[in-house]
This record gives C-alpha cells, sequence and structure tokens, in this order.
C-alpha cells in the first residue's frame, strides 16, 4: 500500500487468506519453521496417508491456536521472539482461528498443503500442531501466500526493473 491507501492496511490484513506450502514430519524447531535449527526427531513409521488426510479434517473449522514464541507478537511490551532469542520461557495464550479449508499432499516425510485461513493464524504453529496431532513431529519448510481477500497473485504483474 502506498499513498492513500495505507489507511486501508489493516483492512486488507483483515481479510481472508489463502496460503500453500510444506511441512516436514518427523522433526521440530524452536521456530517451527527453517529459522532454528531442528532441535527433536521422531518415528513417521506409523504415519500413512489416510491418517494425513483424516488428520487435515481435524483442523477445520474454529480452532485454538497459540502463536509460536518466534513471533512478533509483545507480552509485556517486548517483542515475543526477543524473549525467546533470550532464551526465556513465557505463558503464551491460546485464541480462536479458523481454518475455512485445508487440504494436504502427502508424499511422506513431506505434506504439501492449501489453507484458507481468517487473520491471525500462524502456518507454522499449524504445521507444529499437525505433527503433534500425528504423534510425532513436524516443522514448517516452505510457505507462500496466495491470495488475501480479492487479491491473488495469479492476476499480479511483475513491476520492470531497470
Amino acid at each position: 500500500c502506498v499513498g492513500p491507501y495505507t489507511k486501508k492496511i489493516e483492512e486488507f490484513q483483515g481479510l481472508e487468506k489463502t496460503y500453500t506450502g510444506e511441512f516436514l514430519l518427523g522433526a521440530t524447531t524452536p521456530s517451527y519453521d527453517l529459522e532454528t535449527e531442528m532441535d527433536q526427531h521422531f518415528p513417521t513409521e506409523h504415519i500413512h496417508p489416510e491418517m494425513i488426510q483424516k488428520c487435515a479434517v481435524s483442523f477445520q473449522g474454529n480452532i485454538q491456536q497459540k502463536p509460536p514464541i518466534f513471533s512478533a507478537l509483545k507480552k509485556d511490551g517486548k517483542r515475543l521472539y526477543e524473549i525467546a532469542r533470550a532464551g526465556k520461557e513465557v505463558a503464551i495464550e491460546a485464541r480462536t482461528v479458523q481454518i475455512s479449508k485445508f487440504e494436504v499432499i502427502p508424499n511422506l516425510p513431506k505434506v504439501s498443503f492449501e489453507v484458507v485461513c481468517s487473520k491471525g493464524t500462524y502456518i507454522r504453529s499449524l504445521a507444529h500442531d499437525f505433527g503433534l496431532a500425528l504423534q510425532s513431529g513436524a516443522h514448517l519448510t516452505a510457505l507462500r501466500r496466495e491470495k488475501i481477500g480479492a487479491f491473488d497473485v495469479k492476476h499480479a504483474f511483475q513491476l520492470p526493473t531497470e
């Protein structure tokens, strides 16, 4: 947003979002993505494609989700990622987010996905929680925002460079 459209940023941020990406099953990271090194490894032999599909269905609708400790949210005036990088523990409250669509394509140990969700949804937390639900671990390895409201990357154009 530039010029007078900067006044609409909050309005745009509140719109439903569509993301595509990939989770890696069998390992977790403190940041729930590739920003930090893997810290734990878990078995994945018990996981099968039908189990993954059933798990994805359980995440649709209104769900409770805790934001990751490595996020820009503030707690007591400090960004959570600052607290995390200092090695301190902090209690994070769960909040309700809405997952309108959650489709997965298993290619074990990876899971590709498309998710349509509300403002405030952390896809990194979704990856983490998905791994827990499968009695394993998982973290986000790829993410792309495809759409926000009516704004779709399919209709985007490349700005000319010189």
